[in-house]
């Protein structure tokens, strides 16, 4: 078997996979993928609550709440928002973050995107997705699912 004919079918083991497991991990990809993407588009809102401009308005009340909850802790610990340590209001220490965010270089930027969003799914799933499981199906679902449905 040459390589290029393997490396054809690793999609479709990780759909296979993907399609296996439980859906509340399906969710808690979706929800990394969304809320990252959101992130990367953000635009500044004046006077908007960031947090509410990012986390997609379809997901479930409580998957809100605690999104609101932890999307500063993750930022912080990231060091994304290090230029911003004085803040303590979620939704500026958001802001911050998002802000050293549109500053960073493309590459730069992609890959902390990358990091946020498989963190995000880690979280989500309640520690029911290693890291390494993460980057594989985060990377087939939002190549596969969420850029084909845009």
């Amino acid at each position: 078997m040459s390589l290029s004919s393997f490396l054809t079918k690793i999609p479709n083991q990780i759909k296979a996979l993907f399609d296996g497991i439980p859906a509340e991990l399906k969710t808690a990809v979706h929800i990394g993928v969304e809320v990252t993407e959101s992130i990367k588009t953000f635009v500044d809102l004046p006077a908007a609550d960031i947090l509410t401009a990012i986390i997609p308005g379809d997901i479930d009340d409580e998957v809100k709440n605690w999104l609101r909850t932890k999307l500063p802790i993750i930022l912080t610990e990231l060091k994304l928002a290090d230029s911003c340590w004085q803040l303590t209001d979620p939704s500026e220490i958001t802001a911050c973050a998002v802000k050293v965010l549109q500053g960073l270089d493309g590459s730069v930027k992609s890959a902390f995107l990358h990091n946020l969003s498989i963190l995000m799914v880690q979280v989500a799933a309640d520690g029911k997705l290693t890291w390494s499981d993460g980057v594989y199906i985060l990377e087939w679902y939002y190549t596969h699912e969420f850029k084909a449905a845009a």
